[in-house]
């Protein structure tokens, strides 16, 4: 079992920045995937960034070369630095773990919430 929970929301105007962090209980060395998500009121869920083991990253079109995914393992952290936020990032941003053989966990999540 791995406990994820994600801090660093919170109010912001277009422009800003923020930076999100995932605290995993376990180490997130074995981690085949860390991943970022988000989901807007009325909205499905919505894959944002992801980093694999090997480092590797894949973003979302709508955030490419605005967000960065890094993870320390030594610390059990995964983190989101968000810059330019629009409007339309807001949401409740999740972070979730793909240990493998369909063991995959949810944080709570945290809000985020672009303002004009």
């Amino acid at each position: 079992q791995v406990h994820l929970v994600e801090s660093g929301g919170g109010l912001v105007q277009p422009g800003r920045s923020l930076r999100l962090t995932c605290a995993s209980s376990g180490s997130i060395f074995s981690f085949n995937a860390a991943a970022w998500y988000r989901q807007a009121p009325g909205k499905q869920r919505e894959l944002v960034a992801v980093i694999n083991s090997d480092g590797s990253t894949v973003y979302a079109d709508s955030v490419k070369g605005r967000f960065s995914i890094s993870r320390d393992n030594a610390k059990n952290m995964v983190y989101l630095q968000m810059n330019s936020l629009k409007p339309e990032d807001t949401g409740v941003y999740y972070c979730n773990a793909d240990l493998g053989l369909s063991r995959v966990y949810w944080g709570q999540g945290t809000q985020v919430t672009v303002y004009s």
